[in-house]
């Protein structure tokens, strides 16, 4: 197979967009899910995000990654102003609806894309009633990254929904039972097959799937 080598000079001198594809979809398969959040007016909003990492499981932490506030950033607003948000898995029966959601709306996303906010119990912020799988976290913490002025933010996770059927009994989430589809790049969804689950790696050990 024939290969190509771009250093990084090569790569400043690439066509803009091809350059943003080229770079956002070589890190591989990502987290995709629908952050919801509500103003302190009360505005819902609804945005597609792809840089969403674990951070820990105790306490049990996500991370956010927002491109600079350079522009009005109204998730980040309104997580800093109201400390609440929801991240929702996106199933392939709406994810031209969750991808919409990245246009410029001049409403709230919930109506522009036709989904549907939920409210559970007395937490704030709105959840996506579509999705399988529902989280609901308070902020903790956020830094703006020197190199680039990204922001990573970290949230705590306070709630969530999700099939009783698609939990093991070690703990493992089904994330195929429950219809969570992956992204590549900025605009790729993928649908994923069962998993391959292998055993505690262990040295001299052979590694035996689950």
């Amino acid at each position: 197979m024939a290969e190509r080598t771009y250093t990084n000079a090569q790569l400043s001198q690439l066509e803009k967009r091809f350059r943003t594809n080229f770079i956002n979809s070589l890190t591989g398969f990502k987290s995709v899910a629908l952050i919801g959040s509500q103003s302190t007016e009360g505005i819902t909003n609804l945005a597609v995000f792809s840089q969403i990492i674990h951070v820990g499981a105790n306490p049990p932490l996500i991370g956010i990654l927002f491109r600079p506030h350079t522009v009005p950033r109204h998730t980040l607003q309104n997580i800093l102003d109201t400390k609440n948000f929801s991240i929702n898995h996106i199933r392939k029966d709406f994810v031209e609806k969750a991808h919409h959601t990245s246009a410029r709306w001049d409403i709230s996303e919930f109506e522009g894309a036709k989904l549907t906010p939920a409210y559970i119990d007395d937490f704030s912020a709105p959840f996506v009633s579509e999705a399988s799988i529902k989280m609901g976290l308070t902020y903790v913490e956020h830094y703006t990254l020197q190199s680039n002025e990204t922001i990573f933010l970290v949230g705590e996770i306070q709630k969530i929904v999700l099939p009783e059927n698609c939990i093991a009994t070690d703990g493992f989430i089904n994330l195929v039972g429950a219809g969570t589809m992956t992204c590549s790049g900025l605009d790729a969804y993928h649908e994923v097959q069962n998993p391959v689950r292998l055993t505690y790696a262990k040295p001299n050990q052979p590694v035996k799937k689950i």
